[in-house]
């Protein structure tokens, strides 16, 4: 049998000798065996042919017509369904030890006679051309607010060439989150980008068939900044893939964190806030580079930021309230029958009437909610006190829990209409003086078991009376070395 180093020796010689009679002789090999690997140009490793025969009997010979019918049919079917049905069709014959033979067929079958599967394209990103953006849910990580869970999604933007990345809090994938976030981060970048893509978001993007494929406010803004709007391709994540990947390692990067942190609870958002602002900080420190490229080939900002909110114009209902976003909010009921502007952002909603401000209030979340404040209809209650007992929205009557106590503690002592009217000259008497005052006046008689009534509120309030500070309470360390003791005896005893 002829070797590679036979081979290469008879390369060597038929450069060196007059015949390829002498170098055959000189490589210990027949002549007709030295022409046939001359002109072959390969050594005999290399003209080994393909093997198609198996080393050993094929275990899964009988079932393999099968197996190859139904992956043809359903190729999404897994090596393990298919398996567990060929050992219910065949008891005792296949062990479960072989799963993994099994397996490996089959993935040597998709490769060869499988589908086709998608290839990914690498792109080539050039400094300032694109950015990418996406909203993301950062519940799972625990975080809370003195103690309160804090549920909460960012809004995250990324330069796709030096992958600098800043986010925005946010509540929602609403379009005004979605404004504040990107103006906030292009004011944050100090320049503008060419290109700006999204995945298909219904606040930015029409989702049916129309020749406009964007919505017009999201339009508008793209416009004032002179941004190319982009969208991925529905079920296509990949083509946001640098966004995505950068919610998966920011995600984790904030995880590590807060363990490092030895806390996910936060004295107020605002110090959250600078939580992440400083590993975003540390994050970018190690793309200076490339973001001083993209730095060099931004457009400049426009003048100023446009308007985060959008405008409503909604009329004032009967019951001095307004339909926003499928919620309901109260306003003064001086304005019933008037048609009022209604500014929605991200977080909070204004209403204004003749160019003028009338009331800021924190925006809901969700649809089907309500938001009504007592103050704007608490005069209409006490003329009309038999509309309380069955008012829709009763229970945000009750500012505080104690106002709740207040009107339990009368509806004990007298009749449901009795009840009702003095509880609510004492609701009034908060929106006319002071909610805080009445509270602590009705801790005060709470406290000292003295009968609530509106009189005895309204004097307490008009006197300044201020209940006494809360006790406070110490529990001293508890000693655990005392049950050693215990332990002792227990031993003794045994």
């Amino acid at each position: 049998m002829v070797t590679d180093a036979q081979v290469r020796r008879l390369m060597k010689m038929i450069q060196k000798e007059k015949t390829l009679q002498i170098a055959a002789d000189k490589a210990d090999m027949d002549v007709k065996t030295a022409r046939k690997y001359r002109d072959n140009r390969q050594l005999p490793s290399q003209c080994k042919p393909d093997r198609h025969w198996r080393t050993r009997p094929d275990v899964f010979e009988d079932v393999w017509d099968w197996t190859a019918e139904q992956l043809e049919e359903n190729p999404g079917l897994e090596a393990k369904t298919l398996f567990e049905a060929i050992q219910r069709d065949y008891p005792g014959k296949f062990q479960d030890g072989q799963l993994r033979t099994y397996q490996r067929r089959l993935s040597e079958w998709r490769a060869i006679f499988g589908p086709e599967r998608e290839v990914f394209f690498a792109q080539i990103h050039k400094p300032g051309q694109l950015c990418q953006s996406d909203f993301t849910h950062m519940s799972n990580l625990g975080v809370t607010i003195n103690g309160i869970l804090f549920p909460h999604m960012i809004y995250h933007f990324v330069l796709t060439y030096s992958n600098w990345e800043t986010c925005t809090i946010c509540f929602s994938e609403s379009f005004e989150s979605l404004s504040e976030g990107l103006q906030n981060a292009l004011w944050e970048l100090g320049g503008v980008p060419f290109r700006h893509r999204t995945d298909s978001l219904s606040t930015a993007v029409i989702n049916t068939v129309n020749p406009k494929e964007f919505t017009g406010r999201y339009k508008a803004l793209t416009n004032h900044y002179k941004l190319e709007a982009q969208k991925t391709q529905a079920n296509h994540p990949n083509e946001n893939g640098d966004v995505e990947q950068r919610h998966y390692r920011f995600s984790r990067a904030v995880e590590q964190a807060l363990m490092l942190r030895g806390s996910p609870d936060f004295s107020s958002r605002e110090e959250y806030e600078e939580f992440l602002k400083k590993l975003l900080r540390q994050l970018n420190a190690g793309r200076e580079k490339r973001f001083l490229e993209e730095l060099k080939v931004l457009r400049r900002l426009p003048q100023k930021r446009r308007d985060d909110f959008t405008e409503f114009k909604v009329k004032v209902r009967p019951g001095s309230t307004i339909n926003v976003c499928k919620n309901k909010y109260s306003v003064n009921s001086r304005l019933i029958g008037r048609t009022v502007k209604v500014n929605v952002y991200a977080e909070k909603i204004e209403v204004r009437y003749a160019q003028r401000k009338i009331d800021t209030v924190k925006r809901l979340r969700g649809s089907g909610k309500h938001l009504i404040n007592y103050r704007h209809v608490i005069r209409s209650l006490v003329r009309k006190p038999g509309a309380f007992e069955n008012y829709r929205y009763r229970d945000d009557m009750f500012p505080t829990i104690r106002f709740r106590m207040a009107y339990d503690a009368l509806s004990e002592r007298m009749s449901s209409r009795k009840a009702d009217r003095e509880y609510l000259r004492i609701l009034e008497l908060a929106a006319n003086e002071s909610e805080v005052g009445v509270d602590d006046a009705i801790r005060l008689l709470l406290d000292e078991d003295g009968a609530i009534s509106f009189d005895a509120v309204n004097k307490i309030v008009m006197s300044g009376q201020k209940p006494s500070s809360p006790t406070e309470i110490s529990i001293d360390d508890v000693d655990i070395t005392s049950y050693d003791g215990l332990l002792d005896e227990r031993g003794l005893a045994s």
